[in-house]
């Protein structure tokens, strides 16, 4: 699907990435603008549903391009080489998808928005090809994966602990502290695979630590009902007009396959070790209730990044996706602040 209304351009496109069929979606308003690529989380969590409601005044300013990474959303497919999935694989399709970006609109330099999963693919492909980026947006950035489980877990039990919460108590005590007892490299964080980090999760998004909006004290079923039918960031995508009944198949799909191929790849990443210094402007966006991503062990690692410019912003109303929760305040920071300092 290409839609070009004058200057402006829709274009919801498959693509031959890495030897692969991949999904691309392209908006603007003005095809002149400069080029804003964001990686989505997950890992295998497309959001091209929600960024097009909530970012839509981004396209009155850049040419916004999502990609719904392999194995994600529309891109899944059993035809996959399981092997495939691992970070420099990602690397390599989004260097070359860039590339290929760029000819098309003849610009030189674009600017790369990562939210969780997508801004580990994307401080390292920063790292690695610094002369494509005018500007890199880290949103809720992980640093230490492995510290950061533990780190999560201890918030978790705390909360529950706080709010007499014994089923939430129980449960934590019985998956036990990430990694105890398991010898490296891990492939996941506890012994019975990863089913013991989705009890995690549960409670993670249950207390708040996820979407700073949801109330810690409602009970269960209140959060089930707010979580499907009022909170846009979590609506799954069933009215979504950019997804098929078969593309709906596939995020689901797609989400297990990528959980559980590329947890290695998560738990692997250290950047304290791995990237000291990077040669574009670095922009670190932190929800300061988020319990899934450590804002602390972020504002640590900022602290020792060189950049050329470099700024850690807080949303003081979000948890995980501060893009989604506060979409006015991150509109205003890329159109107002991070367009004009680097273009």
């Amino acid at each position: 699907m290409v839609k070009i209304m004058g200057v402006s351009l829709v274009s919801l496109e498959k693509i031959k990435i890495g030897g692969m069929d991949q999904w691309i979606y392209i908006r603007t308003k003005n095809i002149d603008n400069p080029i804003l690529f964001y990686l989505h989380g997950g890992p295998g969590s497309p959001v091209m549903h929600l960024f097009r409601k909530s970012q839509a005044d981004l396209e009155n300013h850049f040419i916004v391009v999502q990609w719904e990474q392999r194995g994600a959303g529309k891109s899944y497919s059993n035809k996959i080489p399981e092997e495939s999935m691992n970070l420099n694989q990602f690397i390599s399709d989004l260097h070359e998808l860039i590339l290929i970006l760029l000819k098309r609109f003849k610009k030189k330099k674009l600017y790369l928005v990562g939210h969780s999963w997508g801004s580990i693919i994307g401080i390292l492909t920063v790292k690695k090809f610094p002369d494509l980026f005018y500007a890199y947006v880290g949103i809720s950035q992980p640093v230490n994966m492995i510290e950061n489980e533990k780190i999560s877990y201890r918030l978790i039990l705390k909360m529950a602990t706080k709010l007499k919460n014994k089923k939430a108590i129980k449960q934590l005590k019985k998956i036990g502290v990430p990694f105890e007892g398991l010898k490296p490299p891990y492939k996941y964080p506890y012994k019975n695979g990863y089913n013991s980090r989705f009890i995690l999760y549960k409670w993670l998004l249950k207390f708040g630590g996820v979407t700073y909006s949801i109330n810690c004290t409602r009970d269960y079923r209140s959060y089930i009902q707010y979580y499907f039918k009022n909170q846009i960031l979590f609506k799954f995508p069933f009215s979504s007009k950019e997804y098929t009944l078969l593309d709906k198949f596939k995020i689901a799909l797609g989400g297990r396959f990528s959980m559980r191929l590329l947890t290695k790849e998560i738990l692997s990443i250290n950047l304290f070790n791995q990237i000291q210094n990077l040669e574009v402007p670095v922009y670190i966006l932190m929800g300061k209730h988020d319990y899934n991503i450590s804002p602390e062990l972020a504002k640590n690692y900022f602290d020792i990044l060189k950049a050329p410019k470099r700024e850690f912003i807080w949303f003081e109303k979000s948890a995980h996706s501060p893009n989604f929760e506060e979409p006015e305040k991150f509109n205003r920071l890329l159109i107002e602040r991070i367009l004009p300092e680097n273009f």
